[in-house]
């Protein structure tokens, strides 16, 4: 929605000193620095002054569209003048003129976040600039811009061209000054950069070599561990299984000490043997030394495994261990084993830390992502949220008042995440004080070796020679249902979590497309969109807009070619997309769609 602030005619000289004097105070009340009131000003006075020398009259209309921040400041400056004719020669700056003609539309684009020109000869000119307000500046409605409008039209022209002289001498002599300021300050700055210049180079080259250093010894580190799996279990067993006689009476009777100190080597072995076990675990993973042996397994089977491996464990009949039958799953493919070891992990700490109630173990499937979530929920102590991450670290610990009881080495829960990883899952925590907690391992229901289950950049390998389309989407669920969508059609998903993965994408391929999304996390796209409509080499990409924010008319104005409101459907978004690039008919690449085409889902701009 648009809403107008201010409309004046240019039919002299004096018109095009009071556009100025007007573009410069609309840009003040609308929050923009002196700079950019500057910049402003000079764009419409240059514009204005090519409508006076060459179609002797027209009009500017100043209006800001948005009902969100940050809104836009629209300045539309239209003549029924002759037209511009080679109007691309002019904006590549190689026309000569003896007037000077393009300039002003040279400077104007520079200066202004976007210019759009509709000519033709003998129709006249319309000129559309656009620029975003400021971040901080206030939400402008339709109140104030009324309230704009009306202290605009009453002020008066009298003295405006003096008045308007006077400050343009002002801002050049201080602009003046400000570049003889930056002129000193960079070759004071030059010069300290040639001598911090090369004690950088010398620092960088000290440094790649203490990187170098530390690498090698963090692969020394992860391969003497994982290679000396057997000279460290051998004596633990041996320790074990020699307690084990002592206590067992072979070699003849025991005093009370003697059993009471065999017992304490027993234990601190035992502690030591699963010790050495998770830490060896872990340095295999990071040497890449661990194998996966994926295969087909029923989840039944494997429940009623752990169920007689891990009832020895409940030491006490106030907690009961709950195996529920698995809830739309029946055999998935992945390695059993390590699938076992997380689940067994998870059921074993919560035996510890659950004096009273139960321990569930269940899985269900999760069709959206072709996964299945296994969850081991407990009555127990519970986990402050704080912790969630600290439990996660090696040799890290949470005190409570079970810990003296209940010794752990602190590697179980990394161990379980690198596995999960390992099997291109993902480990999930819920869990408060004294509300117990729930821990989960989300699988693929088939393991693919050779690619990652989800990647921070898209990888070029998948190359298949289709269309390559850039979905910039930061909700796993949204981006695979997507990549579901695109199955079997002339399109190849690339999809990326931010606008910083989105530009090195784009740096690795050319997008024939881009879906983008307006929220992700913390950040918002509209600044991007803007500067992609900006970008000689990329404004011709469409872009299709899929969100929860309903503002297309800020969408439209910052370029966007099609606009969704989630949720998007499949032939919604294919129609958009074979309409965009052309492909239903093998035709080129077009910006913008020939037809306007509405429903109550979605929205495309029309031409």
């Amino acid at each position: 929605m648009a809403l107008r602030l201010l409309t004046l005619r240019i039919d002299g000289e004096l018109d095009v000193v009071a556009s100025r004097q007007r573009a410069r105070q609309i840009a003040g009340l609308c929050g923009f620095g002196a700079q950019d009131q500057t910049r402003i000003a000079t764009s419409v006075s240059e514009l204005a002054r090519n409508v006076y020398n060459y179609a002797g009259r027209g009009r500017i209309e100043f209006s800001v569209e948005g009902v969100t921040t940050p809104q836009v400041l629209m300045i539309s400056i239209e003549d029924q003048g002759p037209g511009i004719p080679h109007l691309d020669l002019v904006l590549s700056g190689r026309y000569q003129s003896s007037t000077g003609m393009g300039l002003g539309l040279i400077g104007a684009r520079r200066l202004m976040d976007q210019c759009e020109i509709d000519t033709a000869p003998g129709k006249g000119t319309t000129i559309l600039l656009k620029k975003l307000l400021p971040a901080g500046a206030p939400l402008i409605t339709a109140r104030m811009a009324g309230d704009f409008g009306a202290q605009l039209a009453s002020g008066s022209q009298a003295g405006a061209t003096l008045a308007e002289l006077q400050q343009q001498n002002q801002e050049l002599l201080s602009t003046l000054a400000e570049l003889k300021a930056r002129q000193d300050e960079m070759l004071q700055l030059t010069r300290e950069l040639e001598d911090t210049n090369r004690g950088v180079v010398a620092l960088y080259a000290e440094l790649d070599e203490k990187a170098d250093h530390l690498r090698r010894a963090d692969e020394m580190k992860s391969r003497f561990l994982s290679n000396m799996s057997h000279e460290f279990r051998t004596p633990l067993s041996s320790i074990r299984a020699l307690c084990k006689l002592l206590l067992d009476r072979v070699d003849g009777e025991l005093t009370g000490e003697q059993e009471k100190q065999i017992q304490f080597i027993l234990k601190g072995s035992e502690s030591l043997s699963e010790l050495v076990n998770d830490l060896l675990d872990l340095a295999k993973i990071e040497a890449g030394k661990i194998e996966v042996r994926p295969s087909r397994f029923d989840v039944a089977e494997m429940f009623s495994a752990l169920r007689g491996m891990l009832r020895p464990l409940l030491v006490t009949e106030t907690v009961r261990l709950v195996f529920d039958e698995p809830e739309g799953v029946g055999s998935i493919h992945t390695d059993e084993a390590k699938v076992s070891q997380i689940l067994r992990n998870f059921i074993s700490n919560a035996l510890k830390f659950t004096e009273t109630g139960e321990v569930r173990v269940s899985a269900a499937a999760l069709p959206d992502e072709e996964a299945v979530r296994f969850t081991v929920r407990d009555t127990g102590l519970g986990i402050a949220p704080e912790n969630h991450q600290v439990i996660f670290e090696e040799f890290s610990q949470v005190e409570n008042r079970l810990q003296q009881r209940v010794k752990g080495t602190g590697l179980g829960l990394p161990l379980c995440r690198k596995l999960a990883h390992l099997l291109g899952g993902r480990i999930e925590l819920e869990s408060e004080l004294g509300t117990g907690s729930a821990f989960s391992v989300v699988l693929p229901l088939r393991l693919q070796q050779d690619e990652p289950a989800w990647q921070a950049l898209p990888s070029q390998a998948e190359d298949d020679g289709r269309l390559p389309l850039l979905i910039v989407e930061d909700n796993r669920q949204t981006s695979l249902m997507y990549e579901k969508y695109l199955e079997e059609t002339e399109f190849r998903p690339v999809t990326v979590r931010s606008v910083w993965e989105a530009e090195q994408a784009w740096g690795t391929l050319s997008p024939a497309a881009v879906l983008l999304d307006i929220h992700l996390g913390s950040e918002d796209t509209w600044r991007w969109l803007n500067k992609l409509k900006m970008d000689p080499q990329r404004r011709q990409v469409p872009v299709i807009i899929a969100t929860e924010v309903d503002d297309q008319h800020k969408g439209y104005t910052l370029g966007a070619d099609a606009y969704f409101v989630k949720p998007l459907f499949r032939e919604d978004l294919l129609g958009a997309l074979r309409r965009l690039t052309g492909s239903e008919s093998g035709e080129a690449p077009q910006q913008n769609v020939n037809d306007t085409m509405q429903s109550n889902r979605y929205d495309v701009k029309p031409s």
